[in-house]
């Protein structure tokens, strides 16, 4: 399965992104969906997970000003980002977990980069 990542940018602090991720066509279940992050020369963080059936996960960053959520039938993941800080600046990758029976993959997209000015 591939994953198209869109919607970052720059914005300026205290503005809002959408991130957007819609994976390609696949016969198995995408079960869990989400996005992390990986600012320059950190490792990769969870941002947000999100289920099939819509139980989430942020981070302690994100909670209070980013939103997830997820389109199934379109195979697709959002990121809804507000009250962005310098500090959000990163790489944004998203993640899908394709499952089959007691089998789960992970698949990671190619990320959006957002970088937040002060």
């Amino acid at each position: 399965v591939q994953l198209q990542a869109s919607g970052g940018g720059l914005v300026q602090a205290g503005g809002s992104l959408r991130l957007s991720c819609a994976a390609s066509r696949t016969r198995f279940s995408i079960t869990g969906m989400g996005w992390y992050r990986q600012g320059p020369g950190k490792q990769r963080d969870l941002v947000a997970s999100i289920t099939s059936s819509g139980n989430t996960i942020y981070a302690d960053s994100a909670k209070g000003r980013h939103t997830i959520s997820r389109d199934n039938a379109n195979n697709t993941v959002y990121l809804q980002m507000n009250s962005l800080k310098p500090d959000d600046t990163a790489l944004y990758i998203c993640n899908a977990d394709l499952t089959s029976g007691s089998v789960s993959v992970r698949y990671w997209g190619r990320g959006t980069l957002v970088t937040v000015s002060s």
